[in-house]
């Protein structure tokens, strides 16, 4: 009995010697074999991890995960598609997300995962673009979460409709294939075979799959005591594999016919089939076949105390034991998986060390970044203030410049009604205030403007006129004439920018005059600005400046400077181009030309 125990342990072993084998001359036909479609998928993997591609990596994962599940695997593909639906989730790929999501469900469900599963098929169905998939996996779900077979088969049948439209043969052969394992649970043999036959059509170009499901109707057949045609089918698939040299098939159906001959009580016929399967993994090196026979048939003869038996096979295999491993090439590829696999642990490791690395260095960029965004933003407020301050600065003193024309304008009418009163002109000192006081409250309305319409600073300028000229009607008469051209109403000029030079013109120049003198004020359109013309016939620039008092010429000084710095402040505040200049006229003593250039305004902000 220790010696059969002994057996068994070995066998168990048996998947553990690749770990051994690398010491070992047999490593040198590794290079020799051809790399299972899992070993090339794992390379693929690791190439993309290598170089960090994340799109490639998902893909990788996702490969890998069919070839487990192709195998039977079905543990091992759930791992490698929970990490493929992790770095789709990453990419933001919502189609490659809903059909991995999916197939993480049916390998859950596979495994018998139910509650997981049904999690998965909600979230396919939800992330679905595609309303055909979008309804497969809410039938899923559904299905699932129904305990009815009846209803089951409902939404199976469902699904393989919207399959068959979209052309998917495999997924409808699969579908077929939970139909009748839904059969079998109801015990409807009938409609199990049926739908095998119909999977069958389906995959009717892939001769792997029609004999897994071949073997299944012989299953179905045995389980109805229907054992003649249970063995018929796996005999005739028995002897199609021998005559292939499939040695695979050979064995898997050796087991299937060893099998229904215990069920049909038969155990000499079933002792003697499972030998030859033992017999032929054993001389083609298959020792996850071996161990299957083996166990079988040590488990037989351990049930009906045949020692004797057991002992023999168990020398047999020890004798065979070193050969079987050196000449089975799956251990060779699962040996190189393990390699491969420990490789892309260690890469995954790098990658999402790497990937800490670079979040916790964009953490600090994206901080940085912040930072500096409220660091300009900061010095952006304050320069926006500081401007704002400079503007308001300018507008002060902009209506301070302007505010002081008001006060020698003032003494100037209060000391012309002086003069009138102490002439005894009674009435002239009348009309003079009421005219001044009409003036002097449209100015006071117009205080806090920088810009009138050149309609109301005309009507302005035409008023003070009016009272230098019924001052001094017997020095001077004067004209306005405004070009046709010009939009009086629409037009916006700067305020009180003109008045100080008539006022020069009349004080410095025409008044001293022995004739009576001519001022004249012009408006034209000059290359699409306005061009103002005050153009005196008084004593001119030199002359002037020979007679002033040097009270006087302080206050021409200041009249010059004061408009010069207001024309300055206005150019800088509302970014126009404005400008004037003073001529004395070419003759001596026949006046002078104040020429002011400005842009057509349409719009004051």
């Amino acid at each position: 009995m220790r010696r059969i125990v002994t057996v068994i342990l070995c066998l168990n072993l048996l998947f553990l010697l690749p770990i051994e084998v690398k010491a070992q001359d047999t490593i040198v036909p590794i290079k020799q074999q051809k790399t299972s479609k899992i070993n090339q998928a794992a390379s693929q993997l690791k190439n993309s991890l290598d170089v960090n591609d994340e799109v490639q990596i998902a893909k990788g994962y996702e490969a890998l995960a069919k070839g487990f599940m192709d195998k039977g695997d079905v543990a091992k593909s759930e791992e490698y598609l929970k990490k493929a639906l992790q770095s789709y989730t990453k990419l933001n790929r919502k189609k490659d997300v809903a059909r991995v999501t999916r197939s993480l469900a049916k390998s859950q469900e596979t495994q018998n995962k139910i509650q997981e599963a049904s999690t998965n098929y909600r979230a396919a169905s939800e992330i679905s673009s595609d309303k055909t998939m979008e309804q497969i996996n809410s039938n899923d779900y559904n299905r699932l979460n129904n305990s009815n077979s009846l209803a089951q088969d409902g939404f199976l049948k469902s699904n393989i409709e919207l399959f068959d439209k979209k052309e998917k043969k495999e997924e409808v052969a699969d579908l077929y294939v939970q139909k009748a394992e839904n059969s079998v649970k109801r015990n409807d043999k009938v409609d199990a075979i049926e739908s095998y036959q119909q999977a069958i059509k389906y995959v009717k170009d892939k001769p792997e799959k029609v004999i897994q499901l071949q073997d299944k109707i012989a299953k179905v057949y045995a389980l109805d005591n229907q054992f003649d045609k249970a063995l018929s089918i796996n005999q005739k698939l028995l002897d199609e594999a021998v005559q292939k040299g499939d040695y695979q098939t050979q064995i898997t159906q050796l087991q299937s016919l060893s099998s229904i001959f215990f069920q049909k009580n038969e155990p000499e016929k079933a002792i003697a089939t499972l030998k030859k399967a033992y017999q032929l993994a054993t001389k083609k090196g298959n020792t996850s076949e071996v161990k299957k026979s083996l166990t079988a048939l040590l488990n037989y003869y351990k049930n009906n105390g045949n020692d004797k038996e057991s002992i023999r096979l168990y020398d047999d295999f020890f004798q065979n034991f070193d050969r079987i491993v050196e000449s089975d090439t799956s251990l060779i590829d699962l040996k190189t998986f393990q390699i491969t696999e420990n490789k892309i642990e260690q890469l995954e490791k790098e990658k999402r060390l790497k990937d800490e690395l670079i979040s916790r260095k964009n953490t600090f960029n994206y901080f940085l970044i912040g930072a500096i965004v409220l660091l300009l933003l900061f010095f952006g407020l304050i320069a926006k203030a500081l401007f704002a301050i400079k503007k308001k600065n300018k507008e002060i003193a902009l209506q301070s410049l302007r505010r002081e024309m008001n006060p020698h304008f003032i003494f100037n009418s209060l000391n012309s009604v002086n003069q009138f009163i102490s002439q005894n002109k009674e009435l002239e000192a009348n009309k003079y205030l009421t005219s001044y006081s009409n003036l002097m409250r449209n100015m006071m309305e117009n205080s806090n403007k920088d810009f009138v319409s050149l309609t109301n600073e005309i009507s302005q300028l035409k008023k003070y006129l009016d009272l230098e000229h019924l001052r001094f009607q017997d020095q001077f008469d004067y004209e306005i004439v405004v070009d046709e051209n010009l939009d009086t109403d629409a037009i916006f000029i700067p305020n009180m920018i003109i008045q100080p030079h008539l006022e020069n013109a009349i004080w410095h120049g025409l008044r001293y005059l022995e004739h009576k003198g001519k001022l004249l004020l012009k408006f034209q359109s000059e290359n699409n600005k306005i061009v103002i013309l005050i153009d005196d016939d008084g004593i001119g620039l030199t002359r002037s400046k020979e007679l002033k008092t040097v009270n006087q010429k302080v206050h021409e000084s200041r009249g010059l400077t004061n408009t010069k710095e207001r024309i300055h402040l206005l150019n800088e505040l509302y970014k126009h181009t404005i400008s004037f200049e003073i001529n004395e006229k070419k003759e001596p003593n026949s006046g002078t030309v104040v020429r002011i250039e400005l842009p057509i305004i349409n719009k004051v902000d």
